[in-house]
């Protein structure tokens, strides 16, 4: 026969155990706490389709980085996801993508990389005041339209571009003056128009001769014309602003038809700065300089993450570890705003402070969406590397310049 005292107990024992899960459940979801959408768009289709395909890269690397170091602790643990989109490369398409996006619920979106694709697609999520995060896009058009949401990162082309002035002054000085001539080569669009005609401003104040500047389509499938022209002028040297398929082109041609001025100085170029280009154009690379953007080799956590991309089989360049820090740079926001709130998003990214990058750039400072710690590098192709030749603090090569021909 069952004691009342044991039966009591039993049954104690059985309404505990049904409400088990009432209790457990809210302990279960605060330990699994919703994933934090974050928007990648890059042009992974189209003529920049490459430069897509490693802003997408470095974005992913972030993601796992956050995601293995234990999430968003700010917000219990949350994951970082990456909900990827595809500009076409095109900013119509840009645009269309961020509708998808604001439908998928990010909290914010990070890349464009072109500057047409980054004015058309910030645009579009100011109407959401979605936040948006510019990787590259060097446009100033881009932060001085007074867009709320809008944070570029890295330097725009003002900025580079006075850099690169200043640092060709000390090269050319160095190098006994030696070039007094130049011929100016930019794609049509708005970073090389825009580039080239603050160089026809600014070089002539310095005592270098702008013989003629030639714009060329992207894409192009020939640069035969544009060489022959340079052939003709006979420049010392040779500034081109121009994406990454156009100038391969152009250095390959010029290495053909043996036009060898006393240096190729690019500004802000989508080849002078891969490895791609090295690794497969070896002599048409070998000399060639580069005002742009550049991780920072001091920085330990840049070593490592290079040293893994190319361990992994994948080429490096500057959109991989600038994706990289800027996906970081919207965690960190997010942890500061303590929510996955747009709202608190940009409000944390207009005060930031961000020192968790791997740029050469001191702490993170936005005035009118423009990150005031920003800066280029130069680096320059020696030897089947890319070297780092100015600023002097953290240089690996001094330069060689004039080129022999």
């Amino acid at each position: 026969m069952t004691s009342p005292r044991l039966t009591l107990t039993r049954r104690a024992a059985l309404r505990a155990g049904a409400m088990l899960p009432v209790l457990a459940a809210p302990r279960l979801l605060r330990a699994q706490p919703a994933a934090v959408k974050i928007g990648i768009l890059q042009p992974l289709t189209g003529a920049l389709a490459q430069d897509g395909d490693l802003g997408r890269l470095g974005a992913t690397l972030a993601a796992e980085a956050i995601n293995a170091a234990g999430g968003l602790k700010e917000l219990g643990g949350a994951r970082v996801e990456l909900v990827v989109a595809d500009a076409r490369s095109n900013p119509e398409a840009a645009a269309q993508e961020v509708e998808k996006l604001q439908a998928e619920g990010v909290v914010a979106i990070v890349g464009g990389f072109a500057s047409p694709i980054c004015l058309a697609a910030s645009q579009a999520a100011a109407r959401y005041d979605l936040p948006y995060i510019v990787d590259v896009g060097v446009s100033d058009q881009i932060t001085t339209r007074g867009l709320r949401n809008t944070f570029r990162f890295a330097p725009g082309f003002g900025t580079v571009t006075n850099t690169a002035l200043a640092n060709l002054v000390r090269l050319n000085t160095a190098g006994g003056r030696a070039a007094k001539t130049v011929v100016l080569v930019h794609e049509d669009g708005l970073f090389g128009s825009g580039l080239a005609k603050l160089m026809q401003t600014e070089l002539p104040k310095l005592g270098f001769e702008v013989l003629e500047t030639i714009a060329h389509p992207t894409p192009a499938r020939d640069m035969s014309n544009v060489a022959l022209r340079i052939r003709a002028l006979n420049p010392d040297l040779v500034i081109p602003s121009s994406y990454y398929g156009e100038f391969v082109l152009l250095a390959r041609t010029l290495r053909q038809q043996r036009i060898r001025p006393k240096g190729i100085y690019a500004v802000l170029n989508g080849a002078a700065s891969n490895y791609r280009f090295v690794k497969e154009f070896p002599e048409a690379a070998e000399g060639v300089m580069d005002c742009n953007h550049w991780h920072d080799p001091r920085k330990e956590e840049a070593v490592a993450l290079k040293k893994k991309v190319e361990a992994d089989g994948r080429l490096w360049a500057y959109n991989v570890p600038l994706n990289y820090s800027c996906v970081k740079l919207v965690a960190d926001a997010i942890e500061n705003a303590g929510a996955a709130d747009r709202g608190k998003v940009t409000e944390a990214l207009a005060a930031s402070n961000f020192r968790g990058h791997i740029m050469p750039y001191g702490p993170t400072k936005f005035i009118n969406g423009q990150n005031q710690g920003a800066a280029p590098v130069n680096t320059q192709v020696q030897g089947g590397d890319i070297k780092v030749i100015f600023p002097e603090s953290f240089a690996d090569a001094k330069p060689i310049f004039p080129l022999q021909g």
